[in-house]
């Protein structure tokens, strides 16, 4: 499998009617672009609901990383994703 790397691409979105800008690799403009085609929803609602859920959290990630941590999860249906716990972190990973 090719991986396709490739620097994040800048894009504006609007939540709220707030714009705002995303870095995102296009892989996963890609993938929210694809999403968002499959559920009937402007890139910019999809956006604004994964925002609205991350700021639910207990501890949100930046808009980008919950986008990111969001379109995984939805293309891992059957992988149950839990929060990480504090060995996630740890400095001694192999």
């Amino acid at each position: 499998m090719e991986v396709p790397y490739h620097p994040p691409v800048k894009r504006s979105v609007e939540i709220a009617g707030h714009k705002t800008s995303i870095s995102l690799e296009p892989l996963f403009w890609d993938m929210l672009r694809q999403t968002a085609e499959r559920e009937g929803l402007p890139i910019n609602a999809l956006v604004a609901r994964i925002d609205a859920e991350r700021l639910g959290a207990d501890r949100p990630p930046g808009l980008a990383g919950a986008i990111r941590l969001w379109l995984v999860a939805q293309s891992e249906p059957t992988r149950s994703i839990s929060a990480p716990t504090p060995e996630s972190f740890s400095s001694n990973r192999s």
